[in-house]
């Protein structure tokens, strides 16, 4: 089982390398010119505000200046940090937390990458402030994940901590070495960490499980050299391991509450989605085209998202069921490239933000930062992909973490030109035997 586990994050993390080479890797200095901002007049609606592109009006926006937010150094463009973070804690409060700038006391070199966070709890439509924490985290990726039910995970080296609308954190994981990335299951049920661990070290009181010595010798085709990467699948309640193994680089592994999901290639640019599962055994669960290896993620338990990758150099994004029924496919556009995925946790919906540039990404035709024109954000609904909203988001943060859903999906927010937009989004059709979702 751990051979397989290794397996599937290496065909998901060559389908990743792939997707990276045909988008642009050499942006490093700035965002487009001439970045809107909010006028300061309490008085302003959503309708007179300059330059918004947005399908439909705003219900209401929260300036973020008077929050104490200002606009990251143009410097980060390209280097895909997380610099913020929105998430709606339930349908009338957010949380929004950002970098504050200030003078950070270090002791020692190994402090450089420490941070300050704000985090602030706001109650909708006003924006008055409920509470509010300072948080010391270290490194520049994602250090945020939102739960249900309003609480949240916060991320820091080795330790992962619960929060609350209180922002009171209590410990929940502690991992042998620095933590790096972490993922669930649409149900929240299960975690994916892969932590840094290039050494065995003496289990300490509270540290999660680590793997039998025998897994570092797993290589199967990657590079040579010691794995230095643990990636473990746990129960979120517990902490309880049920797979582990190491890996040489970080890998992003879809799971739903039956199991993991890899891709594998069948014929021609036919590929396969096995789902193995937790108890023991698996099934091909469905089928993409595509000339790269196809990054999976799950919008619901019983739908998967394949990124795909056409003949003409575009990407094609395509829903099937687990059951192996296709539903949709949807193309993007030449000039719309790194897309980021938010996916409402009830999934209902979900939200694509993607880079608009000046011209189509090819090998002799890269980008620079100039040409990179703003941001855009489309929400789809999870059946049929209908586009029900259509806007913009500023400034430019290719990290994402600037779009969230409320927990009903019903509602979603976006930082953009100095403001947090919350739109309303259209009632979805009634499913057979269901009343009409009413927002």
């Amino acid at each position: 089982m751990e051979r397989r586990l290794l397996r599937a994050g290496a065909r998901i993390l060559a389908g990743l390398g792939l997707a990276a080479v045909m988008t642009p890797m050499c942006l490093t200095r700035s965002y487009a010119a001439g970045e809107r901002r909010h006028k300061e007049s309490a008085q302003e609606t959503p309708a007179n505000k300059p330059g918004v592109n947005a399908s439909q009006p705003p219900a209401f926006s929260i300036p973020v200046e008077p929050l104490g937010f200002n606009a990251p150094s143009t410097f980060y463009l390209g280097q895909r940090e997380r610099l913020l973070s929105l998430d709606f804690l339930d349908e009338d409060h957010l949380l929004f937390t950002f970098h504050t700038p200030g003078l950070i006391r270090r002791t020692n070199p190994s402090e450089e990458d420490e941070r300050q966070i704000r985090a602030m709890v706001l109650k909708l439509p006003q924006g008055t402030v409920e509470a509010e924490a300072l948080w010391t985290v270290h490194g520049r990726d994602r250090y945020l994940w939102m739960l249900k039910g309003g609480k949240f995970l916060l991320k820091d080296r080795d330790d992962l901590e619960q929060g609350d609308a209180s922002l009171q954190l209590k410990p929940l994981l502690h991992f042998p070495g620095p933590l790096l990335w972490l993922e669930m299951d649409p149900e929240q049920r299960y975690l994916v960490t892969d932590s840094y661990e290039p050494e065995a070290a003496a289990a300490q009181p509270g540290d999660v499980p680590s793997p039998p010595t025998a897994s570092a010798d797993m290589s199967d085709g990657l590079d040579s050299g010691k794995p230095d990467i643990v990636v473990r699948i746990l129960r979120r309640a517990t902490g309880e391991v049920m797979l582990v193994s190491h890996v040489r680089t970080t890998v992003h592994l879809p799971i739903n509450s039956d199991g993991y999901l890899e891709v594998l290639r069948s014929t021609g640019r036919t590929w396969l989605l096995n789902l193995s599962y937790f108890t023991g055994g698996s099934k091909t669960v469905g089928k993409v085209d595509s000339i790269c290896s196809p990054p999976l993620d799950f919008v619901s338990h019983d739908e998967v998202l394949a990124n795909t990758c056409t003949q003409d150099g575009r990407r094609e994004l395509v829903a099937v069921t687990t059951d192996g029924h296709p539903l949709w496919k949807l193309d993007s556009g030449p000039t719309q490239v790194w897309p980021l995925f938010v996916i409402a946790a009830n999934g209902t919906r979900f939200a694509v933000e993607t880079l608009t540039v000046s011209h189509a990404v090819a090998p002799f035709s890269p980008l620079s930062t100039d040409d990179v024109k703003g941001q855009m954000v489309q929400v789809f609904d999870a059946e049929g992909a209908n586009q029900e909203l259509r806007a913009s988001a500023s400034p430019v943060l290719d990290g994402g973490g600037n779009v969230a859903f409320s927990p009903s999906g019903a509602r979603i927010a976006v930082l953009d030109a100095g403001a947090i937009e919350v739109y309303e989004l259209p009632a979805q059709p009634a499913q057979p035997g269901q009343p009409a979702r009413a927002h």
